[in-house]
């Protein structure tokens, strides 16, 4: 029976981390951004994704659309993870269409506006190649607003919001 759980648990690791991408992938295309420099670090991100996501580490991934020549934060998406996983009755979706209204909400990006992707974790986390230390642009001015729950598979989830000017 363990077996069976661990393996679960690996598939709702791989799912989540997967729908994060493809959920950030969505925003920056349908803002108005090239999602080229995403995909190029597809592999790198989803092995940071998976192993911490394995190991309990993971609390938020956060993609920041900013301003290149000022640095300043123009959006900034947020996905937090919840760890209520289980191996019994489960389900497993994506809510695409709601992802899709927060972020014709939010506004298309100015076509210089370029973007981040940082991985919040836990102290003592292992390390992952091509992951180093990072801070969060400033988010003065800006009011959160939260999608809710966006994925999930058996439980282990991600919960959406975005940061917009107030």
């Amino acid at each position: 029976m363990t077996s069976v759980a661990v393996n679960i648990y690996t598939h709702s690791v791989t799912y989540l981390a997967d729908n994060i991408l493809k959920s950030f992938k969505d925003v920056i295309r349908l803002s108005g951004l090239d999602p080229g420099r995403l995909v190029a670090d597809w592999e790198t991100n989803t092995r940071a994704l998976k192993t911490w996501l394995g190991t309990g580490d993971l609390e938020r991934v956060v993609l920041e659309v900013f301003n290149p020549r000022t640095g300043a934060l123009i959006v900034r998406w947020d996905i937090d993870v919840v760890y209520n996983w289980s191996s019994g009755d489960g389900s497993f979706w994506t809510d695409t269409e709601q992802l899709k209204y927060h972020i014709r909400k939010a506004g298309m990006a100015p076509s210089d506006a370029s973007y981040d992707i940082l991985i919040e974790t836990k102290p003592g986390r292992p390390d992952v190649a091509g992951w180093g230390t990072g801070t969060y642009r400033s988010t003065e001015g800006f009011v959160r607003h939260s999608l809710g729950s966006t994925i999930e598979h058996y439980g282990l989830g991600g919960s959406a919001a975005y940061w917009r000017k107030n």
